[in-house]
């Protein structure tokens, strides 16, 4: 199936900006908001705040997203994408209201530190922070700290993964599930044939994906780390329940597969779907394309399903 033709839309206007590797990082920050919200509808909710917390570099963000005034909601922990380097609460604010009111629970996104000016470990130790936070306080914002559960998209889903692992290893609140949207899960030093195949010409190419690997980790040898490349762990068995979701066109399509089959492998529930006709980054458009939106409404039942 050829891309949607939306998203050939707007795969031909990036074609003709510079390569997302060529542009400064300021500038690149500075346009964020813009480049993922506009024409996207925004949905109101009854509350929206933004608190701070005690996080492992410094006082840290989180924006809090209510479906309503009800106590003991669930709760979702929500990480940003955009190669661990990019994106902010601002630039997914449209996508964690469309999550909020399809899965019924309360969203925190987490405006964990980025790349390059601070590296690996510290955006993981950001959202396992994070996560232990919402366990202990959840109760102070209308939350049910027994029911809680990871999403995340692209880095962002790459973070979700490797929280989930820490908390297994490490120590935090019982996860009731994951949602990995296009998620990243292995350095790219062991290929994928979905880079040959999506590498150019569909949005997020190989050269952007191994420049946000070299912004992220401050030593090569931790691109084997778990917690950085979550499909080399060694045992993925004791996680929660995973929903992976890939796109056909996406450089990261056969990892994200294959961490589903890996997970499936080591005994954990796990839905995994792909959308035939997207590419990366298509939750962006939620509201705007029915795949999208259908997607994020997917989305939501299976969280309904797995915090009820």
């Amino acid at each position: 199936m050829p891309l949607h033709p939306f998203i050939q839309t707007m795969v031909d206007k990036a074609a003709a900006l510079p390569p997302i590797q060529t542009v400064p990082l300021d500038r690149l920050r500075a346009t964020d908001v813009a480049r993922f919200t506009t024409g996207v509808p925004k949905v109101e909710l009854p509350s929206v705040e933004q608190v701070n917390m005690p996080g492992p570099g410094g006082p840290m963000a989180l924006r809090i997203y209510k479906p309503s005034a009800d106590k003991n909601l669930p709760v979702v922990v929500f990480f940003h994408g955009s190669g661990f380097v990019l994106c902010s609460l601002d630039s997914h604010d449209l996508i964690c209201r469309q999550l909020c009111k399809a899965s019924g629970a309360i969203i925190v996104s987490v405006d964990y530190r980025l790349a390059p000016e601070h590296k690996f470990p510290a955006a993981s130790d950001d959202c396992l922070a994070a996560t232990r936070w919402v366990g202990d306080h959840a109760s102070e914002f209308g939350g049910d700290g027994a029911r809680i559960a990871l999403a995340g998209d692209s880095a962002g889903g790459n973070l979700a993964a490797a929280t989930a692992l820490r908390v297994r290893d490490q120590g935090g609140p019982a996860l009731r599930g994951q949602l990995l949207v296009y998620p990243v899960t292995d350095h790219p030093s062991a290929p994928k044939a979905s880079y040959q195949e999506c590498g150019e010409g569909f949005g997020l190419t190989d050269a952007a994906m191994r420049w946000f690997w070299d912004l992220y980790l401050a030593d090569k040898a931790d691109l084997t780390h778990p917690y950085a490349s979550p499909l080399r762990a060694d045992t993925l068995r004791g996680l929660p329940p995973a929903y992976v979701i890939t796109a056909q066109y996406d450089v990261l399509r056969d990892e994200g597969e294959l961490y589903a089959k890996r997970l499936t492998a080591d005994g954990v529930d796990v839905r995994l779907e792909r959308f035939t006709d997207m590419n990366h980054g298509f939750m962006f458009w939620v509201g705007v394309i029915a795949p999208a939106t259908d997607m994020v409404m997917k989305s939501g039942a299976w969280l309904r399903e797995k915090l009820a």
